[in-house]
């Protein structure tokens, strides 16, 4: 299912329909054992098909977060791993999950300047500026930097997960990360549709990445408005 100004490059509708699940199961949304409303209901609620709803329901049933009964309807299952494009995504609405996409600022390739920490074994890079948002709430603007010796991003090719697009794209796949909180003041190159202004202070993330390498391959920067987003980290 697509529409006319639809980037070819994002995840499939039902993709994204399975990804919106998963966040709001991992953010107790939808609770363990909790019977999802008939799919029809389902469908004109996500704007979409019947059909397109039921392969998003199969990504989960796949991955043992749904329990289909026939005659009986879908219940949520709890406690399987998250392998899902977005798990790795800590930013969620204040009252949990919501969808991530993206609007691309920028893409540019070039040296590394002097304020990045070490990462990578290329002096150059891409970098990616974007402004963030969950489901239709802007929330936060990142700038990421992948090592040039990973592969080279290109502005046309991208979609709203970046790892869909390292995998599809560049043939890799992020394994792990680590991440820094705390707080700093909104670059000046923040568009003035986000909802704080440049320099003003506020929450921030510095990720760390790994694909198979020793070393990250991938740095980022998060600046989040916590007046619409939290970040959350849970514990299994």
């Amino acid at each position: 299912m697509s529409s006319p100004d639809q980037n070819p490059n994002d995840l499939p509708k039902y993709v994204q329909i399975s990804e919106l699940l998963i966040r709001d199961i991992a953010a107790g949304r939808l609770l363990d054992g909790e019977r999802l409303p008939p799919e029809r209901d389902m469908a004109e609620n996500l704007h979409t098909s019947v059909g397109t709803l039921r392969k998003s329901l199969k990504i989960l049933e796949q991955k043992g977060m749904l329990q289909r009964i026939h005659g009986s309807g879908n219940y949520i299952r709890h406690g399987v791993k998250d392998d899902s494009y977005y798990a790795m995504f800590r930013i969620e609405l204040l009252d949990g999950g919501g969808l991530p996409r993206a609007d691309v600022l920028d893409v540019s390739i070039m040296d590394k300047p002097d304020d990045l920490p070490q990462f990578g074994t290329s002096p150059r890079g891409s970098r990616v500026r974007r402004l963030r948002y969950l489901n239709d709430t802007i929330i936060a603007v990142e700038e990421i930097w992948l090592d040039a010796g990973a592969g080279l991003v290109d502005k046309n090719a991208l979609s709203d997960s970046l790892y869909h697009y390292y995998q599809k794209k560049l043939g890799f796949w992020i394994h792990r990360a680590e991440d820094r909180v705390t707080i700093a003041n909104v670059p000046d190159w923040a568009p003035e549709k986000f909802t704080l202004c440049a320099g003003a202070t506020t929450a921030f993330i510095e990720r760390f990445s790994w694909s198979d390498a020793p070393a990250p391959i991938e740095y980022s920067r998060t600046w989040f408005d916590t007046t619409r987003a939290h970040y959350v980290q849970r514990l299994k």
